[in-house]
């Protein structure tokens, strides 16, 4: 550093230094043989002496690869190559002595095993040496898997090897991590002893029991069991959880705005200006395969062929919880007295699938009835609307509520699906009820944190598993109980309280549809204005709550107007699913950047959309910047100058914005606002009739 004496060399230091400068000599002679592919003994003694000074030299071990296929290749007998792959094992093996954890070493044994010519029986041993050594070493148990696949030694013989390790030592993550390898693959391909997956876990449950039991505080054990817990809970297929429209339900469909104000129902009516209404379903698990051969649509104005099915997600994978397709009626239909039968059945041909890998194996169906209102059409004669307030006073509850709530909360699923057979075993369900009991009777014998979160996911994975599989409609019981155990936990243990708080979150939004007493307290009446357009629009208000993750999406999709404000929410993923939702309040949470926002750009009916008052542009770096499609990556098409104003720096809210048909948008009190992106969003926004409160003229876009 600057400012800083020299000091004298110590002679370990010129050691070092010498030892260094020997180094390079090497290197550079092997770079030199490696051009020029000179591939002499005495140049793969040079190399060998490189790599067992220094292993991690990587050019160092394809050089080899080169001169032993060049020197096998040269018309030797078979004797002769089996000693020259038998001199690469040697010095991998010298290698391996100076750094047991060398990639390009191990990679190098597999290429020289691979060969087909050496014994196999001196890798076992050498890898019992060690792993004596360190039995935790994974390039060993991954090299281990290798020679067994190669040797056809059966997965049941190793995971004896891997029974005898954990007994040496418990504390052994990669032996728990190669069990649950070997026992996922044996129990996919239900193997001789392995058809029973619930003998094979109960004995599992067993062995890790001791593990976790004896030091609690030991992370090896804990894996494994979550792992266990996995195989338990997950469902073996895909299921239905709900749609809109519900089963049953009588859906008026009108094409006037002014209409919609006498919608008193949230979850049986829909205002579009070409008579088209959205039908969305909702899976427990990430799918693929929606469309017209694996979901039949009967409704007399449409062919099913014709229906197109996407997913709603802003990720490119396929696969996504929710779909959606939109169901149309015909041009100059206007009478409100037919009625029409819509039946829509899911999966009686193959075709949907799990991201897991599971086949959706539950044929299921649903029916609903729908009728069109009258009004004008393509906005004829529409007023402007008028400005929505989210302050307290505009918003009153309404006893009519109740009866329609009532209608929400009985269980869509279990309606749509109710002559099903229930697809979770008795012991599945039986296994979590022993394993509460189990960690109950342990947090009674000390304050062990991992044993609190243990039992947290033991009690969501019980109730989640009895309101998909009984055959009644389930209360929650375990809420409040999950919802003390996180609360504990974020007291306990400061460094993970941002988990705690995510999943206290999703526990708390289960709490809101455990019943019509607790979710009347967050629906209201909009009512401050006396537009038409928002007139007895009910709203759930889940402001002020602390959340910092959303989650219960299969109960909100009758969502029209949403009020978040004054949370911790940092992204909106997952709202995509809510196609109903158009007025939306996200003022006063912890939003970074626009591009947190990227998936209400799936929400065709938005309108109203308040994001004041966040962090957006508070912060210099984005961390969510390359999650979102920017135009570079060519799969947003933007321009770099819209009517004069240049966005190259903002080009996540031209992204985010563009597409929407906002009305009004609220983003004062975010470090990013300013008057060049006021002016961009007025250009972006072509319908956009308030900005920050103030109605849009064409004076203020100039």
């Amino acid at each position: 550093m600057h400012g800083q004496p020299r000091k004298p060399l110590k002679p370990e230091d010129a050691a070092t230094i010498e030892k260094a400068a020997n180094l390079r000599i090497l290197q550079s002679q092997l770079l030199h043989n490696h051009h020029n592919k000179i591939y002499t003994q005495e140049a793969l003694d040079l190399s060998t002496k490189l790599v067992e000074t220094n292993p991690e030299v990587y050019t160092a071990w394809n050089y080899r690869k080169l001169a032993v296929e060049h020197n096998i290749t040269s018309g030797i007998d078979q004797d002769a190559v089996r000693t020259i792959l038998d001199e690469e094992l040697r010095v991998v093996e010298s290698a391996l002595r100076r750094n047991v954890k060398c990639y390009g070493a191990w990679h190098h044994r597999k290429w020289v095993l691979n060969k087909g010519l050496s014994p196999l029986q001196h890798e076992f041993r050498l890898l019992d040496k060690l792993q004596k050594l360190d039995s935790r070493n994974f390039h060993a148990w991954n090299y281990r898997r290798f020679v067994a696949a190669l040797h056809n030694v059966s997965e049941t013989e190793e995971l004896k090897h891997i029974t005898d390790m954990i007994d040496t030592n418990f504390s052994n993550y990669s032996a728990w991590h190669n069990r649950s390898a070997i026992l996922s693959h044996l129990l996919k391909q239900t193997a001789h002893g392995f058809e029973s997956k619930e003998k094979v876990l109960a004995e599992e449950y067993e062995l890790v029991h001791q593990a976790i039991f004896t030091d609690p505080d030991d992370q090896s054990g804990w894996f494994y069991y979550y792992w266990l817990l996995d195989q338990t809970i997950t469902p073996d297929a895909p299921l239905l959880l709900s749609s809109w429209p519900s089963h049953g339900s009588d859906l008026l469909v009108s094409t006037d705005r002014k209409f919609e104000g006498c919608m008193s129902s949230p979850s049986t009516s829909f205002c579009s200006d070409k008579g088209a209404f959205p039908l969305i379903i909702f899976f427990n698990q990430s799918v693929k395969g929606v469309n017209s051969s694996t979901v039949d649509i009967k409704f007399m104005f449409i062919k099913n062929e014709d229906v197109s099915w996407n997913p709603l997600s802003t990720k490119n994978s396929g696969y996504t919880n929710a779909w959606v397709t939109y169901l149309k009626f015909p041009d100059g239909k206007n009478n409100s007295s037919e009625i029409y039968q819509v039946e829509v059945s899911i999966g009686h041909s193959p075709g949907i699938i799990s991201s897991s890998g599971s086949n959706y194996s539950c044929p299921s169906r649903f029916t609903f009835t729908t009728r069109l209102g009258i009004g004008k059409r393509d906005g004829e004669g529409e007023l402007g609307v008028e400005k929505v307030v989210w302050t307290d006073n505009s918003f009153h509850t309404n006893l009519a509520l109740a009866e329609e709530l009532s209608s929400m909360l009985s269980s869509d699923r279990i309606r749509i699906i109710k002559d099903q057979d229930p697809t979770a075993s008795t012991w599945q369900i039986e296994s979590i009820i022993n394993e509460i009991a189990l960690f109950r009777e342990l947090l009674l014998e000390g304050n062990c944190k991992i044993g609190k979160l243990t039992l947290a996911r033991l009690l969501v994975a019980h109730d989640a598993m009895m309101s998909y599989h009984a055959s009644f409609p389930y209360k929650k019981v375990n809420t409040e109980e999950i919802l003390e155990l996180l609360s504990e936990l974020m007291k306990l243990d400061p460094p993970h309280s941002r988990y705690y708080k995510d999943e206290y979150s999703l526990a708390l939004l289960e709490k809101v549809f455990l019943s019509r007493k607790s979710l009347m307290k967050h629906c209201l009446y909009y009512g401050e204005s006396t537009s038409s357009y928002s007139h007895g629009c009910v709203c759930l208000r889940l402001n002020n709550l602390s959340l910092s993750r959303i989650g219960s999406f299969q109960n909100l999709l009758w969502v029209r107007m949403l009020d978040l404000s004054h949370n911790e929410l940092q992204t909106t993923e997952g709202l995509e699913a809510l196609q109903l939702l158009s007025c939306l309040n996200l003022s006063y949470n912890k939003f970074l950047s626009f591009t947190a926002l990227e998936s209400l750009r799936l929400l065709q009916s938005l309108s109203v959309l308040d994001i004041s008052y966040n962090e957006i542009g508070l912060h210099s770096i984005d961390t969510t910047r390359y999650l979102c499609a920017s135009p570079l990556s060519h799969k947003v098409e933007a321009d770099c100058n819209i009517d004069g104003i240049e966005v190259s720096d903002c080009w996540e809210a031209v992204v985010v914005f563009k597409g929407l048909q906002l009305k009004q948008l609220d983003v004062d009190g975010n470090a990013v606002n300013g008057d060049k992106l006021r002016s961009l969003l007025v250009k972006v926004l072509p319908n956009l009739e308030w900005l920050d409160g103030e109605a849009v003229n064409q004076s203020f876009s100039c």
